[in-house]
């Protein structure tokens, strides 16, 4: 008879794997980034690999064909951004005259109004911004080797896409191999699963980014926003994160608004416009075409959220979303995990009765026996 550890020290035992496991991914974190990043577009564009291999292209070239159509498409958002964002660098000095004549109004308010106020001067403000320059250059140097590692990753991730789709039947096999021949039926299951909802999520949220990037436009246009394209679709793609990522999107068109346009009507109705079109997008647009596959609780959400971005930053908060998702498809298959699959999905979801395999063997023998 085997013998149960105290509940405490499995509690430590525990608590020791996950504080080893963060420590792992922080120190890792330029190793494992790249790699989920690869692994998930390389998910993506593999049924194009797969339908070029199909049709009896060579597998070399039809992998090549599929990594130059998913750079081409990277390529063409960023030329777009790029030349958007030159038109909006001309208009910095009319924003800068803009910002002065704001102030110079809020100094003739607060000279009328508040006895003894200092008057506010783009002078002390510029100079504040030098100074905060001038004492962060540290903090400006590794941001610099920051944004110097961040090419290196944007270089290799390609070939990381290159290898995954070349050798994803090999890989499939290694994890097949890896586990008792018992065990292949259900790990084949979840290899399948863990596909299907990054694929699901990929491009379901590519097809929402799109809809409200032309939903945004129509907003920002109908009140005559200039850069009204680049507001529009950056806040478009900001809705990859769930909550922050949408209020920031709606942020800087209404402060753009604020600056430049002589009445509060046009902030005002963009705020509006936004506040209507994210309550489609979160309870029809997401929910519909994202799928319930990939969608969980938004307590999970928001902790995923927290966690992904202690982690990882930036990169953590766009990645732990589809990753909670896949975790919940591998809980939902390890028996004895079913609990924690149900905790990242739903509250409304119902605990299902799964089919076992050796179940449909026994009643598809029972059958052969009657008959």
């Amino acid at each position: 008879m085997e013998k149960k550890l105290p509940a405490y020290i499995r509690l430590v035992t525990a608590l020791l794997g996950i504080v080893l496991v963060v420590f792992v991914m922080v120190s890792a974190k330029s190793i494992l980034v790249p790699l989920l990043i690869a692994g998930m577009l390389a998910v993506l564009i593999s049924p194009l690999a797969s339908w070029l291999e199909r049709h009896r292209v060579p597998k070399i070239l039809a992998t090549f064909l599929s990594l130059v159509a998913l750079l081409g498409i990277i390529s063409g958002l960023t030329i777009f951004f790029y030349n958007q964002l030159l038109g909006f660098a001309d208009d910095l000095s009319l924003l800068n005259a803009r910002v002065s004549e704001l102030i110079g109004v809020v100094n003739e308010f607060m000279e009328r109004n508040v006895e003894g106020a200092v008057p506010i001067s783009m002078d002390s403000i510029q100079n504040t911004v030098f100074r905060y320059l001038s004492e962060n250059m540290a903090t400006l140097g590794q941001g610099i080797i920051a944004t110097a590692t961040t090419l290196t990753i944007m270089f290799i991730i390609p070939v990381y896409i290159f290898l995954f789709l070349y050798y994803r039947a090999f890989l499939i096999e290694f994890l097949m191999r890896a586990f008792p021949e018992a065990h292949q039926p259900r790990v084949k299951t979840v290899i399948y699963k863990v596909k299907g909802v990054v694929q699901n999520y990929i491009t379901g949220m590519l097809i929402v980014i799109l809809i409200l990037a032309v939903l945004n436009s129509i907003a920002l246009f109908s009140f005559g926003l200039k850069h009204a394209l680049l507001f529009a679709v950056f806040a478009a793609m900001l809705n990859v994160i769930p909550f922050l990522g949408p209020f920031i999107g709606a942020t800087l068109p209404i402060l753009y608004a604020l600056l430049t346009k002589d009445t509060l009507w046009a902030p005002i109705g963009i705020f509006l416009c936004f506040y209507f079109i994210q309550l489609a997008e979160s309870n029809f647009f997401t929910p519909k075409i994202v799928g319930g596959k990939v969608s969980m609780n938004p307590l999970m959400t928001i902790i995923a959220l927290f966690i992904g971005n202690f982690i990882w930053g930036l990169a953590g908060m766009i990645l732990f979303i589809p990753g909670m998702a896949m975790l919940k498809v591998v809980f939902d298959e390890i028996p004895g995990m079913e609990a924690y699959g149900f905790l990242l999905g739903h509250a409304g979801e119902r605990r299902k009765r799964k089919v076992k395999l050796p179940d449909v063997i026994g009643a598809v023998q029972k059958k052969i026996k009657k008959g």
